[in-house]
């Protein structure tokens, strides 16, 4: 039965002992919203943590994957978290990945764990199943969250150089060849992404996935462990929200790089919210996001809430869309996932076309990256993240990488868009101590 208890915070910040948890978990979820009073990003919990496992589903075939989910769905009462790779495609469209994957992340992956804790504003709480774990053992696992983690002098990741699965000069090629497809009228935008990638490093994620967080300070920021998998993830968009009857999707389309001049920074903000290039970006993925949320509505419920909305980050800022609707009754979680994903915003328009041409000219499998990670809660509702800006590794065989990517509409700019990958990668970067070979 799941029970849940009130939590007396330890007094001053909040440190998280994920190197502890690291160490004695095989699975973890920590979920940080960085969240502010002011935040209008239908935040929940500031911080949500999951400890443990007591079941898991861990689903490589594609054939009978979201039948499967929503099985272990059905069977619980309580929490589960876990992710969606965008490689989940191919068993929701006649679609197929052949492309090569070092990370090797199973198609989907979730667990109901053994302890939650639940942050929301100035009140904490932590939720566990006593046929699994004792109130005392879970309070000891929650005390064991906060507690100080033993210091390590001198402990750094070592420099990492690292490599692109796509050179620039193979980037523009791809790029000018997409373009003649918006010509030909196959597609209208497409979300063209490349790797960057090192081999033999032994990481420490703990480490790595706190310098991120303090540099991009995302509201969907997550540090994940599944056995030897992890994700180092700062994102900053939201790909689906079920509270209630409600579902809101909010795609991001439209970036522009910050100033730490005040004045000129609000002129970027502005230049970005009149870019026309953007702005047409950003309508076509609300458009099809509107589409996919019909599927799944009541009739005449889906609205757009908010129409290039820019929101500042720690290093850049971007422009969303807020789209929303009442659900049907009666629509299972998967049949949801069927309608939404992957995420527009991380495909293009028309979504089909555009995932076929998106296999032909990546030259690595995505992953999880572009794909979802979040949680559902004992009521039903739902939030799950877009994994963009993360860090993947793998700590079996030592390969990590970090994925970015843009928009090609029939305005874009090759050198523009491979500046924009750039950008978007300069946290992975930064915090990894790396260099570009």
């Amino acid at each position: 039965m799941l029970k849940k208890q009130d939590y007396i915070l330890p007094s001053g910040e909040l440190n998280i002992n994920i190197e502890g948890l690291n160490k004695r978990f095989e699975q973890i979820c920590v979920f940080d919203s960085n969240v502010n009073i002011n935040d209008k990003r239908h935040l929940s919990s500031s911080v949500l943590i999951a400890i443990g496992a007591t079941q898991e589903l861990c689903i490589y075939n594609p054939l009978d994957a979201l039948i499967k989910l929503q099985e272990f769905y059905d069977s619980k009462k309580g929490w589960l978290f876990g992710y969606l790779t965008y490689d989940l495609k191919n068993t929701i469209e006649p679609l197929s990945s052949s492309n090569c994957d070092n990370h090797d992340f199973p198609l989907l992956q979730f667990f109901a764990p053994q302890v939650v804790f639940e942050k929301i504003k100035d009140r904490a709480s932590f939720y566990f199943d006593d046929e699994f774990v004792s109130e005392k053992e879970a309070k000891e696992i929650v005390d064991f969250c906060f507690s100080t983690s033993p210091s390590q002098k001198d402990v750094k990741n070592e420099k990492i150089n690292i490599q692109s699965k796509i050179t620039k000069v193979d980037y523009i090629s791809s790029f000018n060849q997409l373009k003649e497809h918006i010509h030909k009228g196959d597609i209208y935008e497409i979300n063209f992404c490349q790797e960057f990638f090192a081999e033999k490093v032994i990481l420490k994620t703990p480490d790595i996935y706190k310098k991120l967080n303090e540099i991009s300070g995302a509201p969907f920021s997550a540090y994940c462990k599944f056995q030897e998998h992890y994700l180092l993830c700062s994102s900053p968009e939201r790909f689906i929200q079920k509270k209630s009857n409600r579902i809101i999707s909010q795609p991001i389309k439209g970036t522009i790089k910050r100033s730490s001049i005040p004045s000129e920074d609000e002129k970027l903000k502005k230049e970005l919210f009149n870019n026309i290039k953007e702005r047409s970006e950003n309508v076509m993925i609300v458009d099809l996001v509107r589409n996919d949320l019909s599927r799944i509505a009541k009739k005449g419920t889906v609205a757009v809430d908010e129409l290039f909305g820019i929101y500042t980050f720690k290093q850049v800022h971007h422009m969303i869309s807020t789209v929303s609707c009442e659900l049907k009754e009666n629509v299972s979680f998967t049949n949801i996932i069927r309608s939404m994903f992957p995420m527009g915003s991380m495909t293009g328009a028309p979504k089909i076309s555009a995932m076929h041409l998106i296999e032909q000219h990546e030259k690595t499998k995505r992953g999880l990256y572009s794909g979802a990670v979040g949680y559902i809660s004992p009521d039903g509702d739902f939030d799950f993240n877009v994994v963009i800006r993360s860090i993947l590794y793998n700590a079996k065989n030592n390969y990590v990488s970090f994925i970015t990517g843009s928009a090609i509409t029939e305005k874009a700019e090759a050198e523009q868009e491979y500046e924009e990958c750039l950008l978007k990668a300069k946290a992975m970067f930064e915090v990894l101590s790396a260099s570009l070979e």
